[in-house]
């Protein structure tokens, strides 16, 4: 169970911490921008996307999800559920492109190089990469979030032991000096409109992965164990940022700074360890897309994959600092929505999902009895999955712990 809650939670980490958390710009954005209030905003977008990260997973897992639509329009009323499908939509073919847009700023920033080689190397990749399924996917998103940890944490102990910092002075030039996020006056409204961000990016592939996982206890403790990794990212990162605040402020790539400042190799190596996370939100916002474009006409995934990655590409010239400052604070709103409307409706049934989840491993026991049989039956008729899937999934459960 361990095993599979920690993948779970590895995997949910690498979609919601994506590009912008890699490279600094959303935290010095969204956070740094008020100073050391910005501190109480990590604390805030810790808590709601803790709530965000179980709700996801579990109800990805209680309906074996194919897609977000096998969610959203369980769990909320035809308008709500709407809005939610479409905010995803849109979540995910923005961001995708804005990811193009942050592969060129990250190469030019470390070798000079022009923005069409960083976003047209990205473009190859996402082509390549589309090809395997949902499983190799997850395989490609959870060994990435290691690495983005060791250099957070890198940067952060850099920061923290090897540089005097006068907070108040600090706190004053982010308060006056660095640009927070279009629409985000406060800290409160900032941490909120990031986590509401975050989410709606997450939400689709997190739906989709936690819908190959049959047991749902294993989900629900996947996205609080992912849900605490996320904040403990966060706060390192924006303390980080902060501390070093004059030298980061204004380049497109901020934690790639911090990294030059440690030791030129390591901001050497921290280009491609961003550059592997711009590719994976990439790959989670278009592969996500695809799977809802086409789930009438599963045929046709990879062409549609490949229309949009082309698309997008062509998008992401605009640039990858006006695109974060001016379209994320829009998607961070819709993204509030959706966690609302799923956040509410997990708590008000926590006891099915609870209960669900119990007779899920009941059945799974029972299928490794020779003379269990009766009681998968039983148990089958007793969930919320259609009878035959039910017992499918138990077989295959039981034959992989057997």
């Amino acid at each position: 169970m361990w095993k599979r809650s920690i993948a779970v939670a590895a995997s949910f980490v690498g979609i919601v911490v994506g590009a912008g958390f890699a490279s600094g710009m959303e935290a010095l954005q969204y956070f740094v921008a008020y100073g050391t209030q910005g501190f109480w905003g990590v604390v805030l977008a810790g808590v709601t996307m803790l709530i965000a990260a179980t709700a996801f997973v579990t109800f990805g897992s209680y309906f074996r999800a194919d897609e977000h639509n096998q969610v959203f329009y369980k769990v909320a009323s035809k308008p709500a559920a709407f809005i939610m499908d479409w905010s995803a939509v849109a979540c995910m073919f923005s961001v995708g492109f804005v990811m193009f847009a942050g592969a060129g700023s990250n190469l030019r920033q470390s070798f000079d190089w022009p923005i069409w080689i960083g976003a047209t190397l990205m473009l190859a990749l996402m082509l390549i990469i589309g090809r395997f399924d949902v499983n190799r996917v997850s395989n490609v998103i959870a060994w990435a979030t290691p690495v983005l940890v060791i250099f957070v944490l890198i940067g952060a102990i850099y920061s923290f032991t090897q540089l005097s910092v006068d907070w108040s002075q600090v706190d004053e030039y982010a308060r006056s000096e660095v640009n927070r996020a279009d629409g985000t006056p406060y800290w409160f409204l900032g941490a909120l409109n990031h986590t509401g961000l975050n989410a709606l990016c997450g939400v689709s592939m997190a739906i989709v992965m936690a819908g190959d996982e049959f047991d749902t206890k294993s989900s629900r403790i996947g996205g609080v164990i992912g849900g605490a990794i996320y904040v403990a990212l966060l706060a390192l990162l924006v303390a980080a940022l902060l501390i070093q605040v004059e030298s980061v402020n204004g380049h497109d790539m901020p934690l790639l700074t911090v990294l030059e400042n440690v030791h030129p190799t390591l901001g050497f190596v921290m280009t491609w360890v961003i550059f592997l996370m711009v590719f994976n939100t990439c790959l989670g916002m278009f592969y996500a897309l695809a799977k809802r474009l086409t789930r009438k006409n599963p045929d046709k995934f990879y062409r549609t994959y490949a229309i949009a990655c082309i698309v997008g590409f062509g998008l992401s010239f605009a640039g990858f600092q006006p695109l974060v400052s001016r379209l994320y604070p829009v998607l961070g709103y819709l993204g509030l929505f959706v966690m609302a409307v799923m956040a509410v409706v997990y708590f008000r049934h926590r006891s099915d999902l609870k209960e669900e989840g119990e007779r899920r491993a009941q059945a799974v026991e029972a299928a490794k009895d020779d003379e269990g049989s009766g009681d998968v039956e039983d148990l089958a008729g007793e969930s919320n999955l259609d009878e035959e899937e039910f017992k499918d999934a138990v077989e295959e459960e039981a034959d992989s712990e057997a």
